[in-house]
């Protein structure tokens, strides 16, 4: 039974990404390579664990620039945080990691964070984002996100 509710919440996630994150106008190279990201999240008492990995998608050239992305949570995080050297917390909701963007192959380097959160929510949506170059916090606001649903059973949710 907890597999499948596994399951039935992973693949409503799926369906929530379908079509990844839309592209970014670039300079003068033209669009930016849209990218999507792949790993796992577990909420287990107000405490989440998120591991990614950035993927260029299709077969769009990645520039291996620096990317920051986005990780908007539905439910307030704690004030005090213990995050990686490259993120920090930008809003009471939203963390944002400054990363490697993907290599040659189209795979950027594997991000690891765990944050609190306020309270034990039973649940907790993240939506991941990619800010470009230049590009400000309310300009993702209009755009499709990738989403991620994890509910509060110490389960691992794969995306």
């Amino acid at each position: 039974m907890r597999r499948m509710r596994v399951a039935a919440v992973c693949g409503a996630a799926v369906m929530a990404t379908v079509g990844g994150v839309a592209p970014d106008a670039g300079a003068v190279g033209g669009p930016e390579p849209a990218l999507a990201y792949h790993g796992s999240l577990v909420l287990a008492a107000g405490q989440a664990d998120v591991r990614f990995t950035p993927h260029v998608l299709g077969s769009a050239a990645a520039s291996g620039e620096k990317v920051t992305v986005l990780l908007r949570w539905s439910a307030p995080l704690a004030e005090r945080q213990e995050l990686p050297q490259t993120c920090v917390l930008a809003q009471p909701q939203v963390v944002m990691c400054r990363v490697e963007g993907p290599d040659a192959d189209g795979v950027g380097p594997r991000v690891g964070l765990r944050v609190r959160l306020q309270g034990a929510p039973s649940e907790v949506l993240v939506e991941f984002g990619t800010l470009r170059s230049g590009q400000q916090l309310e300009e993702l606001a209009g755009q499709r996100q990738q989403q991620v649903l994890a509910l509060d059973t110490g389960d691992t949710y794969y995306f």
